[in-house]
């Protein structure tokens, strides 16, 4: 049976608010940050746990982790080191303890905040805006690309307001681009998704996408090759 995840649904945050997923194993941690998070403007998803988390990130952009470092199976801290082999989404974690070591190792990973339990509502509210600001992540969701845009929750490109129609792997391509912009993306990292028929079938497929968001796909400006490394997006 696939982890549980649990995301939060009410209505309230605009559609390009900053989207946050909160990851802790305590329930009553989770909707409580879940519901306060959301009443100040955030849209919010929680996972009960690290494999929960890498579930529901195949599919959907985050601009921040609020990540807790004692879960089972896989500390928040082990999480944020594997995690960061492959993106840079801002973390901000969550802990009971305050040792100066952990919060070293923590940093050393590349967390980039930390809040000890019990917490400030508001303190909470405070780093987190922060960090996003930091980060350069609020707001988001979208990504620009000349006269094309990209909304990478919903997986929708436009240009000039109108859709643009993309198959199930050309969305998925550019999700994963625009999770790591200016971020070379090898070849073999591309295609060890499923179903995705080995490296040069990644090839066509980047072919395939440059001819929908590049005006001259024999030049690329948006979605480039990188020589001996792989691919790179640099959005506007």
């Amino acid at each position: 049976m696939p982890t549980p995840i649990r995301a939060h649904r009410a209505a309230g945050p605009d559609d390009n608010a900053p989207h946050i997923l909160v990851v802790d194993d305590d329930s009553r941690i989770r909707d409580l940050l879940a519901r306060y998070l959301h009443d100040h403007g955030f849209r919010v998803t929680t996972a009960i746990d690290a494999a929960a988390a890498r579930a529901t990130m195949r599919s959907l952009s985050f601009d921040l982790l609020i990540l807790d470092v004692m879960m089972p199976q896989e500390s928040g801290l082990d999480f944020a080191r594997s995690l960061r082999s492959e993106s840079q989404v801002p973390i901000l974690m969550l802990t009971a303890r305050a040792e100066p070591e952990q919060r070293i190792e923590g940093l050393e990973t590349g967390v980039d905040d930390y809040l000890a339990k019990p917490f400030d509502p508001r303190e909470l509210l405070l780093r987190v805006s922060n960090v996003l600001r930091r980060g350069g992540t609020a707001p988001a969701g979208e990504v620009r690309m000349g006269d094309f845009i990209f909304h990478v929750t919903r997986g929708e490109l436009k240009r000039d307001g109108e859709t643009v129609r993309l198959t199930e792997r050309e969305r998925d391509l550019l999700r994963y681009f625009a999770q790591r912009p200016g971020m070379p993306v090898s070849r073999h990292e591309l295609a060890k998704d499923a179903d995705s028929g080995g490296e040069r079938a990644v090839d066509v497929q980047i072919n395939r996408l440059r001819r929908k968001i590049e005006n001259d796909p024999a030049n690329p400006v948006y979605l480039q090759t990188v020589r001996g490394k792989g691919y790179i997006l640099y959005p506007e």
